[in-house]
């Protein structure tokens, strides 16, 4: 039930989490960030703070660009990213006294979604780049119905739209003609509900509602993710000023310990390491 309550996030959202107790004597933490990472941050917290007393967190999305603002300006102590920091952005943290720490905390497949009526069930890179730069318009040109392409995209405060431009752009322009939504969530409600639509999730965002597509004739998993074999594969960060302490540091080792990483996994994103092998081995 939570789950679902966190897809259904179309802006910034926000989670306050306090438990009575001292382990960390009232200490409180501010994370905000992608919307990609939310469900993460959202599951992992309540796991963690049912073992740490008395730590209030609160937790709100936005995008990956306005979480690093945030930690730029000393407003949040955790800022969640689904792309890489920037050097613009490093430069203007350094020249405020901000030392940006990254910390990888899960890995990620990009995977374009469409309507499930679509009939279409793979696309190339080029092909993707095309419909989104508005050279491909009609879905009969890359072997679907004689429809109309409507193309959805991230807003570009979004980590997601960064890998995006990065992976399947490569710097060209989106179409002034796509539309743009600020969440995960509002992405998989519009494509659920526009048959001649087009647009792209992390994978843990994937659900019946939208029917994921092929890239290159690999589908992305979290095998293909973590194997790199996919080619839209990215990690999930969360970035501190400085190496974290306290309630920061025992909130990001918990997520990227194994408790964590099985939360991770369970959200339906991708771990950092395969578990389903470390249980073999173990």
């Amino acid at each position: 039930m939570m789950r679902n309550v966190v897809r259904k996030v179309t802006m910034a959202f926000l989670l306050l989490l306090s438990v009575p107790g001292n382990f960390f004597a009232a200490e409180s933490i501010v994370i905000k960030g992608s919307t990609t990472v939310l469900p993460i941050a959202q599951s992992t917290l309540e796991a963690f703070v049912k073992k740490n007393p008395d730590l209030q967190i609160s937790l709100s999305g936005g995008g990956s660009g306005e979480g690093i603002k945030a930690m730029i300006d000393k407003t949040t102590d955790i800022a969640t990213s689904s792309r890489e920091i920037k050097k613009e952005e490093i430069s203007l943290a350094k020249s405020k006294g901000i030392k940006p720490v990254a910390h990888v905390v899960a890995h990620d497949a990009i995977i374009p979604v469409v309507n499930p009526k679509n009939k279409v069930n793979n696309l190339s890179i080029d092909q993707l780049s095309q419909i989104y730069q508005g050279k491909i318009t009609n879905w009969k040109e890359v072997g679907g119905d004689d429809l109309k392409i409507v193309v959805i995209s991230r807003d570009s405060s979004s980590g997601t739209f960064e890998s995006w431009d990065h992976f399947v752009m490569k710097k060209t322009k989106v179409t002034p003609r796509a539309q743009m939504l600020a969440s995960n969530g509002a992405i998989v409600q519009a494509v659920a509900k526009n048959r001649y639509a087009i647009s792209y999730l992390g994978i843990g965002y994937i659900n019946k509602d939208v029917k994921p597509l092929r890239v290159n004739g690999v589908a992305g998993s979290a095998q293909t993710a973590l194997s790199r074999e996919y080619p839209l594969s990215r990690e999930l960060y969360m970035y501190t000023n400085g190496e974290p302490r306290g309630g920061v540091a025992g909130y990001i080792n918990f997520v990227k310990s194994a408790a964590g990483q099985e939360i991770i996994a369970k959200e339906g994103f991708v771990p950092l390491i395969d578990l389903k092998r470390t249980e073999k081995n173990n």
